[in-house]
């Protein structure tokens, strides 16, 4: 007798974004920079940015609750949280936790994963695994980013590019043919130097002179990481699709990791995918970390394009560096 695990399915998506708004006029020529030229270099016209007082657990934790509602369940459903994040409200303990505790989810097992920008495919995996070995039912993964406060206000950049919010998914098992079809990681730690943030760790302990010098913001070579990401996304991608057992023209939705238009543009390219089947926000929010690929894909089931049955493919590069690519049948 042969036993089949079960597949994991997407149950209801949820996310949260910040009240306020940042046009790129407000910053444009604090930056030294212009709306024209980030509309057209970067793709971002606006980002929302978190409210003074306002944490990376009170994001996750709306985005988780309009996850919950969305799969018609509750708090109490709940065998795991999983929440991917750069931006945790503290070192310790862990941030998902601080949800757990919001959601009223009492004694759930709950824990961050850090793997940057890719955060969330990773937590996706391991929650899928959960699933599929029969550990548990329900899981919820949240991906959550408070990036505004870790760019470089000097920098000319960085602060243009990333904006605050928060997206979520609650998995359950399949009875059907829906599901994560899908699921392949890398890494390559040899890069660690393109995307960091280099102090505040025990290889670097924050002093006064590291404050000042600016350690404890984002520093990123974007030429360098461009070139990587394009590549990786583009083979992990064809992996996930070849793995899923689907041709081309079988895809219905490209999710990627919104970080930059031409990135974007590259990607379409390569897969030979028409730019109308991916589902961008980057003019809308900008970079939001871990958060990006369930806020837009949440925006994709609630305004109707992904409809039950649709095939999605989802794709991320963040620092380590890491990546990941996903396919899930809706």
């Amino acid at each position: 007798m042969t036993l089949v695990s079960p597949r994991a399915r997407i149950l209801g998506t949820g996310h949260y974004l910040p009240s306020r708004v940042v046009e790129n006029a407000e910053i444009a020529e604090r930056l030294g920079t212009t709306d024209a030229w980030l509309r057209e270099h970067v793709g971002i016209e606006r980002r929302h940015i978190a409210a003074e007082g306002e944490t990376t657990s009170d994001m996750a934790t709306a985005a988780a609750r309009a996850a919950i509602e969305n799969a018609r369940l509750s708090s109490a459903d709940l065998d795991l949280i999983v929440l991917a994040t750069v931006t945790g409200d503290s070192p310790m303990p862990a941030t998902a936790a601080v949800v757990q505790q919001k959601l009223g989810a009492e004694l759930v097992p709950s824990f961050d994963v850090n793997a940057s920008f890719s955060g969330f495919l990773y937590a996706l995996a391991i929650a899928e695994r959960m699933i599929a070995s029969g550990s548990g039912r329900t899981a919820l993964v949240i991906g959550a980013d408070l990036l505004s406060r870790r760019a470089d206000p000097k920098d000319r950049t960085t602060p243009a590019l990333f904006g605050d919010g928060a997206g979520a998914v609650v998995l359950g098992p399949a009875d059907d043919d829906r599901g994560i079809l899908s699921m392949r990681l890398g890494a390559d730690g040899s890069m660690t130097s393109m995307l960091r943030i280099p102090g505040g760790g025990s290889a670097e302990a924050l002093t006064p002179e590291g404050l000042a010098q600016g350690k404890q913001y984002l520093q990123m070579q974007g030429r360098e990481l461009f070139a990587v990401t394009v590549k990786q996304l583009h083979v992990t991608s064809m992996v996930a699709l070849k793995a899923a057992g689907l041709l081309s023209n079988q895809l219905d939705w490209v999710v990627p990791q919104q970080a930059n238009r031409n990135i974007v543009d590259r990607i379409a390219e390569r897969l030979g995918y028409a730019r109308s089947k991916f589902i961008e926000n980057l003019a809308q929010v900008g970079n939001t970390g871990a958060a990006s690929i369930p806020i837009a894909l949440d925006e994709g089931v609630r305004d109707g394009r992904i409809q039950p049955g649709h095939n999605v493919l989802m794709c991320a590069l963040g620092a380590g560096l890491t990546w990941g690519a996903s396919i899930a049948r809706m």
